[in-house]
């Protein structure tokens, strides 16, 4: 649905008007002489914003894990039982199935008593109480920030908001192609997603590693109002 905008120019008439300035209709965009935010990591290979990220997941608290496609499976199974098993909320995200997740998830874990809840709509509110009692929420990046640690989710209607900071352990599966140098590329990625009329989500999270908090004294604390434990799980995909 399109919003109408009603009386933009006698409201902005106003203002220009109280503040002794002259209404300006259109802006331009300034031409920066200096980029110094490209200059970050500006001629890192894949594999070198790899080891950025592994490096920073050390300092946010976040388990690495670097793995191939053909692997993931394996080491997602690794990495849940790791973090203590029990109930799952995942998204509904076909790109599960482009990694060969089917399987384990419709198979492998339902035989293993663990509880898996795929996030749908159509179940309204039941997603959030699911994802409030579970012990591990699974999603994928869309974006990576390799300088900070940083994993962007886009949410939808089956990929709620909740999959990622209600579980006690939060799981991101990252694939290689995701990853950037730093913020610098992902506000560009999300700009041409506008420019080209592609529907952006209503939320976009930027996520860095467990929760964390700290108070007036710098004394840090994981997990106040979040997820407690983080992994990231690397995927070759390129």
């Amino acid at each position: 649905m399109t919003g109408t905008i009603q009386n933009r120019n006698a409201f902005l008439g106003k203002i220009a008007n109280r503040l002794g300035r002259e209404q300006k209709i259109s802006l331009e965009k300034p031409n920066w002489n200096y980029h110094p935010q490209d200059g970050v990591l500006k001629n890192a290979t894949q594999d070198e914003l790899v080891e950025v990220l592994k490096e920073q997941c050390k300092n946010i608290h976040t388990s690495f894990v670097l793995t191939s496609t053909e692997k993931l499976s394996q080491s997602l199974k690794e990495v849940v039982h790791q973090y203590g098993g029990g109930s799952i909320v995942t998204w509904k995200d076909e790109r599960f199935s482009q990694y060969g997740l089917t399987r384990l998830m419709e198979e492998e874990w339902p035989k293993e008593g663990i509880d898996l809840h795929i996030w749908d709509h159509i179940k309204g509110d039941e997603n959030i109480a699911k994802a409030e009692a579970v012990n591990v929420g699974i999603t994928i990046s869309d974006v990576t920030l390799a300088e900070s640690g940083t994993a962007v989710l886009f949410s939808s209607k089956d990929k709620g908001r909740t999959v990622s900071f209600l579980p006690a352990t939060s799981i991101i599966i990252i694939p290689k192609s995701s990853i950037v140098p730093r913020m610098t590329q992902a506000a560009r990625i999300i700009n041409e997603k506008v420019k080209n009329g592609e529907q952006i989500a209503s939320c976009i999270n930027f996520i860095t590693g467990p929760s964390n908090s700290a108070d007036i004294e710098m004394i840090l604390v994981v997990g106040v109002h979040g997820p407690i434990k983080a992994a990231y799980l690397v995927v070759e995909d390129i």
